[in-house]
């Protein structure tokens, strides 16, 4: 099983609300679960009481606000809960450092996932700008590792 066939079962589990879902392939047996805070479904974290703080950004003035510049670079994002590695072993030199440049498919670092180690490529060429997890980390899904500035190729 590999990342896109994961990230067809998360979409498929997201576009049609299910909680859970078990699929066995090639002697595997994987089962996806989903919740909130575990909570078993929506409804039931709705059903709680719960408060949400949400920091507030002003802009000084609508010229500020025009003059923010847009994210120009492109932002890898995990594909899977796991453990962050930035290299094979943890006595060899990472995959990638800021400053580097890189090419599309390159490996960027791996995501351990259920004892599989899963290697990231980039999907476009350029400079990583920002590495923006730490070796060991844990990650979620979609959380941003890698900022590549695709101008600089």
């Amino acid at each position: 099983m590999n990342v896109k066939e994961l990230k067809e079962m998360i979409n498929l589990m997201t576009e049609n609300n299910l909680v859970e879902l078990e699929v066995e392939k090639d002697g595997y047996k994987l089962r996806l679960k989903r919740g909130i805070a575990g909570f078993e479904t929506k409804e039931e974290y709705a059903a709680q009481p719960h408060i949400i703080t949400q920091p507030i950004v002003q802009a000084a003035s609508a010229q500020e606000a025009k003059a923010a510049p847009a994210e120009i670079y492109h932002v890898v994002k995990s594909p899977m809960v796991g453990t962050f590695y930035a290299a094979p072993a943890p006595d060899q030199e990472p995959y990638v450092k800021a400053g580097q440049a890189v090419k599309e498919d390159d490996v960027l670092c791996i995501i351990e996932a259920m004892k599989l180690m899963n290697e990231i490529k980039s999907e476009v060429s350029g400079k990583i700008v920002e590495v923006l997890v730490e070796n060991g980390q844990p990650v979620e899904f979609d959380q941003p590792l890698f900022k590549i500035d695709t101008k600089s190729t």
